[in-house]
C-alpha cells in the first residue's frame, strides 16, 4: 500500500485563506473591519503557521505560544487564521457576529477558543503580554508572547509604559507587531499623532526592532525567525507597514476603509477579485 502524499501548504496560500474567511464572515453582517483583516493576514500566516508552538486539539496547552490581539477590532482576522489552524471549526464562520455567538465583533477571551485576552479597550494588549511574559519566565517556561496592536493605539500612553517596561525586565520571550496601516477612525494616523520616526523610537526604549513590508509574505518570515532566534537578552518589535484591504483592489482604493460598509453584491465581487490575485 503506498502512503498518501500530504500537500504542503504554503504560507501565501494559508494568508489567502484567512483573506477569504474573513471576507465570507464580513458579508455575514453587510459590514465589518475588513480592510484590517485583509492587511494583516499575511502576518497571521506566518505567526500560526511558521512560527508559533501550539496544539490545535488543546488551546489551553500550557507549552503554548501565547498570541494576545491589543486591537480587539481586527478580531475578524484572527478568526480567520483560527479556523485556518483548525482551533476553531468551520461551520462557526457563518455565525460571525450573531446572537449567541462564540465570534463577537471585538474580541472576547471568556467566548472564543485560542482568543488569549478581550481586547475591547485599545492600547492595554502590550502590557497585558509584558506581564504574561515575566510570569512565563519566572515558571521556567521556553513559550514566547506574541501581540499585535495598531498604530492607532501609539496615541495611548500604556503602549510606551509597555515598551520601557519589557524592556527593563529583558523580556526576551516577547514579540510584539504593530499594523502600520495609518488608518484609524478619525483618519490617518500619522496625521491624528504622529510618531515618526518610530523605528528610532523604539530602539531608544530598549527594544530589537524590525520595520518590514507587511504584505510581503517572504519578509515577515523573515523578521520573525529572526526574533524568535536573537540571543540578545531584549525584547522584539517587528513594524509591519501594510496596506487596508490588500488584495482586493476596490476595498484598497477606499477613502474611508477603517471600518467598511459593503453592498450586497460586492461580497462577491471581492472574492472573485481576492481568488484572480491569488492566481496572478
Amino acid at each position: 500500500m503506498s502512503t498518501p502524499v500530504i500537500e504542503e501548504v504554503t504560507l501565501a496560500e494559508r494568508a489567502y485563506r484567512i483573506r477569504r474567511n474573513a471576507l465570507l464572515m464580513g458579508e455575514v453582517q453587510g459590514q465589518g473591519y475588513i480592510g484590517q483583516a485583509l492587511d494583516i493576514a499575511d502576518v497571521l500566516a506566518v505567526a500560526y503557521f511558521g512560527a508559533m508552538n501550539y496544539r490545535p486539539e488543546d488551546p489551553e496547552w500550557e507549552g503554548r505560544d501565547r498570541f494576545l490581539l491589543s486591537n480587539g477590532h481586527y478580531a475578524i482576522a484572527l478568526y480567520a487564521a483560527l479556523f485556518e489552524a483548525g482551533i476553531l471549526p468551520q461551520e462557526e464562520l457563518e455565525t460571525y457576529g450573531s446572537d449567541d455567538s462564540r465570534l463577537p465583533m471585538s474580541g472576547m477571551a471568556s467566548y472564543t477558543p485560542g482568543m488569549e485576552m478581550s481586547g475591547g479597550s485599545l492600547g492595554q494588549g502590550l502590557t497585558i503580554a509584558v506581564g504574561r511574559g515575566l510570569g512565563l519566565k519566572r515558571k521556567g517556561s521556553k513559550s514566547f508572547v506574541y501581540t499585535l496592536f495598531s498604530d492607532g493605539e501609539l496615541d495611548e500612553g500604556s503602549i510606551w509604559e509597555g515598551l520601557m517596561s519589557a524592556a527593563h525586565w529583558k523580556l526576551d520571550n516577547l514579540i510584539a507587531m504593530v499594523d502600520v496601516n495609518n488608518q484609524q477612525a478619525d483618519g490617518p494616523s500619522t496625521q491624528i499623532m504622529s510618531f515618526e520616526p518610530l523605528v528610532d523610537k523604539l530602539e531608544a526604549f530598549g527594544w530589537y526592532v524590525q520595520r518590514v513590508d507587511g504584505n510581503d509574505i517572504d519578509a515577515v518570515k523573515t523578521a520573525f525567525d529572526n526574533a524568535r532566534t536573537l540571543k540578545e537578552a531584549k525584547p522584539r518589535i517587528i513594524v509591519c507597514d501594510t496596506k487596508m484591504g490588500c488584495g482586493v483592489p476596490f476595498l484598497e482604493q477606499r477613502e474611508k476603509n477603517h471600518f467598511i460598509r459593503v453592498d450586497a453584491h460586492e461580497w462577491q465581487l471581492a472574492l472573485e477579485a481576492l481568488k484572480a490575485g491569488r492566481q496572478a
